[in-house]
């Protein structure tokens, strides 16, 4: 009997485990293939420049969601181990604060699309769309703390659908060009925003007033001035390459590089999207003393995170040597190797140290990560600008992999003394 019960509990464990992951990659996966199928529109349909223009839009907001991730995800994952008044109190100021959020989100990605070339309607239409993406990032988040994770895949495949469908029907009619896509990016955005409920609507509706700094400065002084730095830091070694060839070379040298992070996609979406579902998870299991059931979530996420990218290579592969007619249009098929190697050590590198990284966050130990971040964010931009400058933009990767490097043999020390105190 007691056997049963134990086979019982297993099968229990597997299943809620193979939900959750599964469910929480849904999500992603689409929205990776609602990208996907943009980025070939805008491959197959416009100029080189202006797919750069995309990637780049590709790098800003995703870095707009990361640094939103910090400011208000991180403290929001830290309320679980907190009584229900004072989580309740952190998440109705960070709903104030998000509203800040997405407006420096619009004022930075408008500027930064214009500052590339890109014509002034687009880029005011990309600051809009990253000023409602950001929010339904928070609101994604916001959801994954309170465990309704179904509504944040609903939210993802709606987004999803709405994209392919619009941006499908503009081509079709011949309207297909860099404001209209902003256009129907902004408009799946917005549809995808009611899935998360009324509740949160009149939540964030309630939350409309004057930035409550001083409710936000402890968390701004516990967790989140840490966590940002650390956010920035990463941005510099994980896409200096994106800055330095866009400002340097263009949005059309760019391309080529885009090319490879967009066959990376499904697994870079996946890497962004789990820790705010396992952050909060490890922070409970922390509080409860349960370190060894917080390293079963580091190597779940890590399992998860390796199937996907598994899967990803292969996907990159067939369409590289079966549909080259697909995404070569404007490149050679060296070039495209060459960048997909670089791109898929660099997905490798990041499954293996993001799980470590969210156990580190979950511990409170920004600090510590933002040291981590900073040397290796020093050694991949000095390389990538040297690289760029004496061999070109698509040399330029090897010193996005040499912070990889450095970044996962600073991680993986400092998490294995945690490791130990299980014995």
């Amino acid at each position: 009997m007691g056997q049963q019960i134990g086979v019982e509990s297993w099968a229990a464990t597997v299943w809620r485990s193979a939900y959750r992951y599964g469910l929480t990659s849904l999500g992603p996966v689409a929205v990776s293939g609602a990208h996907f199928v943009a980025s070939l529109l805008f491959l197959r349909l416009l100029p080189p420049a202006d797919f750069g223009h995309f990637s780049f839009l590709m790098i800003v907001v995703p870095f707009c969601l990361s640094a939103t991730g910090a400011v208000l995800g991180a403290p929001a994952a830290m309320t679980r181990g907190k009584d229900a008044a004072a989580a309740e109190a952190e998440l109705k100021t960070l709903l104030n604060i998000s509203l800040l959020v997405s407006l420096l989100a619009f004022v930075t990605v408008a500027a930064m699309m214009a500052s590339t070339g890109a014509a002034p309607a687009a880029a005011l239409v990309f600051g809009i769309y990253a000023a409602v993406f950001t929010a339904r990032s928070f609101a994604r988040s916001y959801a994954n703390v309170q465990g309704r994770i179904e509504r944040v895949a609903g939210s993802d495949i709606v987004y999803s659908l709405v994209v392919i469908a619009a941006l499908s029907a503009l081509a079709a009619a011949g309207l297909f060009s860099l404001a209209n896509a902003a256009v129907a990016l902004v408009v799946a955005t917005l549809l995808a925003m009611p899935t998360f409920g009324r509740d949160y609507a009149v939540r964030l509706l309630g939350a409309v007033k004057a930035p409550q700094f001083s409710a936000y400065r402890p968390m701004w002084h516990d967790v989140t001035r840490w966590s940002l730095l650390g956010v920035v830091l990463t941005e510099l070694a994980s896409n200096c390459h994106a800055y330095l060839v866009t400002f340097i070379s263009g949005p059309g040298a760019f391309g080529l590089l885009a090319l490879g992070a967009l066959f990376m996609r499904p697994a870079s979406l996946v890497l962004g999207a789990l820790p705010d579902i396992d952050q909060p998870v490890m922070a409970r299991k922390i509080a409860a003393k349960d370190l060894k059931g917080a390293f079963r979530v580091v190597n779940e996420f890590r399992t998860a995170a390796g199937a996907v990218l598994a899967g990803t290579v292969l996907l990159a592969l067939a369409l590289v040597f079966w549909f080259p007619h697909l995404l070569l249009k404007h490149f050679q098929v060296n070039d495209v190797l060459v960048v997909l190697a670089f791109w898929v050590g660099i997905t490798a590198l990041r499954v293996v140290r993001t799980p470590e990284a969210v156990f580190i966050m979950a511990t409170g130990g920004y600090s510590k990560l933002a040291w981590i971040s900073g040397v290796s964010s020093a050694v991949a931009l000095v390389l990538t600008l040297v690289l760029l400058v004496l061999i070109g933009p698509l040399w330029s990767l090897g010193g996005v992999l040499a912070g990889e490097v450095v970044m996962v043999a600073m991680l993986i020390p400092l998490a294995n003394k945690w490791r130990r105190q299980i014995g």
